[in-house]
């Protein structure tokens, strides 16, 4: 039952705060650096990612047509679905979880350890809300354009590996892309991309905000908080994808 104990635990954790903030000046420059942490410190493994999943996909994708009358545009049609509806929300919300989800744990874990959450508690600051929500909120809305440029980069990537490999020609992979698009994947691609942002901060800070012990408790939060954020994104993924897909 040890898991009932930290779901009620970390929703008790979310209500704190979710309160109101003490001074907005303050909040507003942490806000700002969470957003330059989260987002352009993020770039460059996403662009790197994105860039050899699409090739992936594509190459793949070509070499398992052996159907003579699938014509070589589907190519471009399953790599560009692939990559919005699954490859750039989940894939990089994993990347993320690994490279942002271990940062949080381990900063909010190590301020613990290290008594200063209990000093700002003294002060009479709600250190959860002044820790936690920052990032939550930078998360909410720096992860969407994360999300798009990883998509652009992926199809991208896709096309330039096709056509480079001479498995495909330009014409037949952008016409590809053109066809049968479904604007509404972009809309359940920022859902599940909110929802995972959400996921990864929160499941992160509360990991390390209960962190008891030294240097090694640290160490074993930030873990906790990359499995259980990577878990936790695996199954939103498969209930949002049942509830709005089908």
């Amino acid at each position: 039952m040890n898991w009932l104990f930290h779901l009620g635990r970390y929703w008790i954790f979310i209500k704190e705060m979710m309160t109101k903030p003490e001074k907005f000046s303050i909040y507003w420059r942490q806000l700002v650096r969470e957003l330059d942490n989260f987002g352009y410190g993020s770039l460059g493994i996403v662009a790197l990612t994105s860039v050899f999943m699409g090739a992936v996909i594509t190459i793949q994708t070509v070499y398992n047509l052996v159907n003579p009358l699938v014509p070589l545009s589907a190519v471009g049609i399953v790599a560009r679905d692939s990559i919005i509806l699954e490859f750039s929300p989940t894939m990089m919300s994993l990347v993320l979880a690994g490279k942002i989800g271990s940062s949080i744990a381990s900063e909010i874990g190590t301020m613990r350890v290290t008594e200063q959450i209990d000093a700002l508690e003294i002060m009479g600051i709600n250190a959860s809300a002044y820790l936690v929500l920052p990032k939550v909120v930078a998360a909410i809305l720096i992860f969407p354009f994360v999300v798009s440029i990883s998509m652009f980069l992926g199809v991208f990537g896709g096309w330039f590996a096709g056509t480079m490999a001479g498995v495909i020609s330009s014409a037949e992979f952008i016409r590809g892309i053109q066809d049968s698009f479904v604007p509404f994947n972009i809309t359940f691609a920022m859902i599940k991309t909110l929802t995972f942002a959400y996921i990864i901060t929160t499941v992160s800070a509360y990991h390390g905000y209960h962190t008891e012990g030294g240097a090694l408790e640290v160490g074993q939060s930030s873990t906790n908080a990359v499995v259980y954020s990577s878990i936790l994104i695996l199954v939103f993924d498969y209930i949002l994808t049942q509830l709005i897909l089908t």
